[in-house]
């Protein structure tokens, strides 16, 4: 790489790619979805205590910063959007790891309320995480095909 080189950060289109990304964080329906996953972290993060199975220390520790680190990450992707829209593909993820985390963690310690607990919201957090992936994905093809005809979107 040649010494001077312009960087991602001085390309000219980038300020424009945050602006696009920003109006779309605008949208209602993202607001809700990002705001449902805030509210899956926070849930995930406290339900050892809710549901009662605070004394299996791997997934109470487990849920605690599973749910923490979600709940992060889904106000980053509503407060920078433009920034954060990258990594919604976390989310998914994290929710797959939620359903199976009572298996992984707790063993022949599971229970039925550790079990169901976590597959029902780490269902959610995969729905929700799919709604986000899809309203980033919708928003990218819309501003791409309006500038591809010479239309600004």
């Amino acid at each position: 790489m040649a010494t001077g080189a312009p960087g991602l950060k001085h390309h000219p289109d980038l300020a424009t790619l945050r602006d696009r990304y920003d109006v779309a964080a605008e949208n209602p329906v993202a607001h809700l979805v990002d705001g449902m996953i805030v509210v899956a972290g926070l849930y995930l993060a406290m339900s050892p205590w809710v549901v009662g199975f605070n004394n299996r220390t791997n997934l109470t520790v487990n849920n605690l910063i599973t749910g923490i680190a979600l709940a992060v990450l889904a106000f980053g992707m509503a407060s920078a959007h433009g920034r954060t829209h990258g990594l919604t593909w976390i989310v998914p993820i994290i929710g797959v790891w939620t359903i199976i985390a009572p298996w992984v963690m707790a063993g022949n310690m599971a229970t039925t309320r550790t079990i169901w607990n976590n597959v029902i919201t780490g269902a959610l957090i995969v729905l929700h995480g799919l709604a986000a992936m899809g309203l980033v994905a919708m928003r990218s093809r819309r501003s791409s095909g309006g500038a591809g005809r010479g239309t600004m979107t």
